[in-house]
């Protein structure tokens, strides 16, 4: 069977499609590939059918990711087909368990940060979008950071379906 995770942010440009990349890599080292799919999406439709923003996509490949990416806007109805929906901030969290349809539906909204051990009381993954590289790279090393903690949870949350 396979689990299914979702990163999502604002416009899915920047932070989501980052996320989305790394855990993708992630997923593919762990051999999980076959039973983890990875998605992203944002809260809203502005930015639908275009690619990462540019600075993204130079951040990831920078970093040997995958930078291929088509930006969408998250439904409600996709919660049926996600088993864990990722937020990058505060304000995704809210706005995502306010659309879930039902309290199972809104249990599965989770931010990335909390699965970074290191991290301090600031969950958000700050938005870069504004701002220069530096403000990319940082997201990358939150996202990476996290990405070991999210990669266990799920190991264990795919195991513990198909074992």
């Amino acid at each position: 069977m396979t689990y299914r995770v979702c990163f999502v942010c604002t416009g899915n440009i920047c932070r989501s499609p980052m996320a989305e990349s790394v855990f993708r890599a992630r997923v593919a080292d762990a051999g999980l590939e076959d039973r983890v799919v990875v998605d992203s999406a944002g809260t809203g439709g502005w930015h639908e059918g275009d690619p990462a923003d540019p600075r993204t996509v130079a951040v990831l490949e920078a970093h040997g990711y995958d930078a291929d990416h088509s930006a969408r806007q998250f439904q409600a109805s996709w919660f049926a087909d996600f088993d864990l929906v990722v937020a990058l901030d505060s304000g995704h969290l809210k706005v995502l368990r306010r659309l879930a349809p039902n309290e199972r539906d809104a249990a599965k909204v989770r931010l990335l940060r909390a699965y970074d051990p290191a991290a301090d009381d600031d969950l958000d993954v700050p938005d870069p979008y504004y701002g220069g590289m530096e403000g990319f790279e940082e997201c990358l090393e939150m996202v990476e950071a996290a990405s070991e903690g999210l990669l266990a949870a799920v190991r264990e949350s795919a195991e513990g379906r198909t074992g």
